[in-house]
């Protein structure tokens, strides 16, 4: 009748011993409380807590991915776009995690909301598109200095889409195209100058000696007996017009100057001829 009576003590006595015991795996901690206040942080492996006087809560050590929502925002050139993001994160001191903070995945996370508005918002539409590197670092520090008194270290942060109206994509194309065509024009300026450059630059080597001018006369003379066009357009020198030109003012024609004569020069007699009788 004893061990009867005994029996259900007994089993109490193994519940409460059971109730002592924990095992905590590797990425795990123990937040301790006794008596409401806290007692230490334990774990990971086996630990005992006294029971009724001990309670603890289970904190996890590893990277938590948090996804932020998409966040309705305006930019600073009033443009209406919508945002989400990727937060990592992790706790590095789990007695802030659960003193300090309630709920600390719900707190970063809505502070992650707020800061990805504020600073997107702080920043044009362009800089929000090309700028996605900048602009990560940027909330990822903000929001590490605000959860540093929760014992939370923010890893990373990387901005997942950026959606805008269809009016607005159609905008951008425009003005892509606007800029490759300005980009277009320049480079071909740029060409236009460069080539200017050059050709006044051989035609200063090419002034300094005049027989360099008569061979690219001759090659140009090669260049068009090989064209198969019937019209022939032969280039003339402006030297040799200008001589020309001087010569007829004076009244020397070309038979003139084939035959050693000017113009006040009078005809050369022929010699008389004998005739036999």
């Amino acid at each position: 009748m004893n061990l009867i009576a005994l029996f259900p003590v007994l089993i109490v006595l193994a519940m409460v011993v059971f109730s002592a015991i924990k095992v905590l795996r590797e990425y795990e901690r123990a937040v301790v409380f006794q008596l409401g206040r806290f007692w230490s942080v334990k774990g990971p492996g086996l630990i005992l807590l006294i029971p009724v006087l001990q309670q603890m809560v289970r904190v996890d050590m590893r990277t938590i991915v948090m996804d932020v929502p998409s966040q309705d925002l305006i930019s600073r050139d009033n443009v209406s776009v919508q945002v989400n993001a990727v937060v990592y994160f992790r706790v590095v001191d789990p007695q802030k995690a659960i003193i300090n903070v309630e709920h600390y995945y719900e707190a970063t996370s809505q502070l992650a909301q707020t800061t990805l508005r504020s600073v997107l918002g702080q920043h044009d539409l362009d800089e929000i598109l090309a700028e996605r590197d900048k602009l990560n670092d940027e909330i990822r520090v903000i929001l590490d200095e605000q959860t540093d008194a929760w014992g939370i270290k923010v890893a990373n942060v990387e901005i997942k889409h950026v959606d805008i109206n269809e009016s607005m994509v159609r905008a951008i194309a425009r003005q892509a195209e606007a800029e490759r065509q300005r980009r277009a024009k320049v480079i071909h300026a740029e060409g236009e100058l460069q080539a200017a450059e050059k050709l006044v630059e051989a035609a200063t080597m090419m002034g300094a000696d005049p027989r360099a001018i008569q061979l690219r006369y001759m090659q140009t003379l090669v260049e068009i007996a090989n064209d198969r066009s019937q019209t022939i357009v032969f280039p003339m020198p402006m030297d040799l017009l200008e001589t020309l030109s001087r010569k007829m003012a004076s009244g020397v024609t070309l038979a003139d100057e084939a035959r050693g004569t000017g113009a006040g020069d009078a005809p050369r007699a022929e010699p008389p001829r004998t005739t036999g009788s």
